[in-house]
């Protein structure tokens, strides 16, 4: 089996992974347009909640330009659009918002009137920005493996766990088609997962967020059995059985966030290793891991080396 995945073929001259077994009933690209498509329906059926455009008052609570206040549309208006009232800085710094002391996506709307400020990497505690930043990291990767693969072989992404930042990597579980199970990927199959994350990562598009019923998640991730016991859980724990999705680009996953603004906001980023998780479960689970730090916290290259070393341990 490892004998097969010795040979690898070049294409857009990096390495992609091939076989020869029948396709499954939908490709990738057809599930990954599917789940886009209820996305976005869902998202435009929410909006049509509200067929006047009402107006709400957010007050900005930050240190500069005290008690500046805005009047912005109801669920139309995120955080984002109260930064640019601001100033360049801040729509460029912002990483993510605090809404009457509620964590918020930059592009997720706003509801109500409110009081709002904006967390950055430079705040004094950062943490909240670092986990988000990671959460996003790690939902990039998701999608590079999942599309690395051809469609003959089989890739069911589980869950982004909730490691903290100081552990060195985010992380992405995932579970191969059992015949990768001898698969051991190479300096050449890392390099090429990277590089398909910096296409996306340039391509510079929004994180959205989006609330929806189980019934509505469960119907986008019908395909992945490991997504629907996730959103059977989630939706259980939430009073109102809500699950939250986040999306940027095409791609839809399932993730309580916040995320960062855009992808344009990592900058040195690497898929780093790949590790067998022991579990009681039949299947082999596989957890990718990887390392970025964001344009606004650049490092020089022998200190990126240590750190990238660093996140190649379990």
């Amino acid at each position: 089996m490892a004998a097969r995945w010795a040979t690898l073929c070049l294409r857009s001259q990096h390495a992609r992974f091939i076989s020869t077994a029948p396709a499954s009933r939908l490709s990738t690209a057809e599930i990954v347009q599917m789940r886009n498509e209820l996305f976005t329906k869902e998202k435009e059926r929410q909006l049509s909640l509200y067929p006047r455009i009402e107006k709400i008052e957010v007050k900005y609570v930050g240190k500069s330009h005290p008690g500046t206040s805005f009047v912005m549309n109801k669920a139309l208006s995120t955080p984002y659009n109260c930064a640019m009232h601001l100033s360049e800085w801040h729509c460029k710094k912002s990483v993510l918002a605090l809404v009457d002391g509620e964590l918020w996506d930059m592009y997720q709307p706003l509801t109500k009137s409110c009081e709002i400020q904006f967390l950055t990497f430079k705040d004094e505690n950062p943490e909240e920005v670092n986990k988000a930043y990671w959460r996003s990291c790690a939902m990039i990767m998701a999608c590079v493996l999942k599309q690395a693969f051809k469609d003959e072989y089989s890739v069911s992404l589980i869950r982004a766990p909730e490691v903290p930042v100081i552990s060195g990597a985010f992380c992405y579980d995932v579970v191969l088609d059992s015949r990768l199970d001898d698969w051991k990927p190479t300096d050449d199959n890392f390099r090429s997962l990277t590089k398909d994350a910096y296409n996306l990562i340039h391509k510079d598009v929004p994180f959205e967020t989006l609330h929806v019923e189980a019934k509505v998640a469960l119907e986008m991730f019908q395909h992945n059995r490991y997504k629907m016991d996730s959103i059977e859980q989630k939706a259980s724990q939430n009073p109102e059985g809500i699950v939250k999705l986040h999306r940027f680009g095409d791609v839809v996953d399932i993730s309580e966030g916040p995320h960062i603004p855009r992808t344009s906001f990592c900058f040195q980023y690497e898929v780093s290793a790949a590790h067998n998780l022991q579990t009681s479960q039949s299947e082999s689970i596989r957890r990718f891991q990887g390392l970025s730090l964001p344009v606004h916290l650049k490092a020089h290259h022998t200190v990126w080396r240590r750190l990238l070393e660093r996140s190649r341990r379990l």
